[in-house]
């Protein structure tokens, strides 16, 4: 919270400059602010400083702090980027602007019939276990382009991106590039990749938006 403004203006600097060294358009990366784990005093600072697009990692954390915060701002977008349970997709859906967590069709089916009950269509995102971590969350890479096909013809379900975690051990570029290979060959635009350590290298891979927590709220 002791300058969680100051931090918000670095970090969106340091976008606009990683757009310019790989040629992109300004403004063509968007910023989701981390917010797992922080409260409203650290969120508000933010808003006041013009973030509106923001990031939790579980349904229940976000349910007990997010509806307020939205009634006062209702412009506000939400991502869900950590894992989601098929028990949960109902509150997810409820709740949620973007879901970046589709990974097997367990979870597509309960979205699909959330979606259909309840109206409202969240945008939907693969995750993508790029490392083939057993321990991370996210469809085998080998996998992931059937897997949106399946979600479009038998869920019935629009996919409009792909999103990584790259092992925190390695060099994030050749899965930012695998990400990219994947998502032309799935016909998607959008990109979920990049995070405080290595969002600018995200970019030049072809990010279109990045998740960046502590380089914005500080540690946990």
């Amino acid at each position: 919270m002791d300058d969680v403004e100051g931090r918000l203006d670095a970090v969106r600097a340091r976008i606009a400059a990683a757009e310019r060294e790989a040629g992109r358009p300004a403004g063509s990366v968007a910023l989701v602010a981390v917010s797992k784990t922080f409260g409203r005093e650290h969120i508000l600072p933010a808003i006041h400083a013009g973030q509106r697009v923001f990031g939790e990692n579980r349904v229940q954390e976000a349910a007990q702090k997010w509806p307020v915060i939205r009634a006062e701002h209702p412009d506000i977008e939400l991502h869900l980027i950590g894992p989601l349970q098929s028990n949960k997709a109902r509150e997810a859906v409820a709740l949620f602007d973007v879901i970046e967590t589709v990974d097997r069709d367990k979870i597509a089916a309960e979205l699909a019939k959330e979606i259909a009950r309840q109206g409202r269509a969240p945008r939907l995102y693969v995750q993508v276990n790029t490392g083939l971590e057993p321990q991370k969350a996210g469809i085998d890479p080998r996998e992931a382009v059937a897997f949106v096909a399946r979600c479009r013809t038998v869920h019935g379900l629009a996919i409009d991106g792909l999103m990584c975690i790259p092992p925190a051990d390695e060099n994030p570029g050749p899965h930012f590039a695998l990400l990219e290979k994947l998502a032309r060959e799935a016909g998607v635009e959008r990109l979920s990749m990049g995070m405080s350590g290595d969002f600018e290298t995200a970019i030049a891979f072809g990010a279109t938006s990045v998740r960046v927590g502590s380089a914005i709220f500080g540690t946990r």
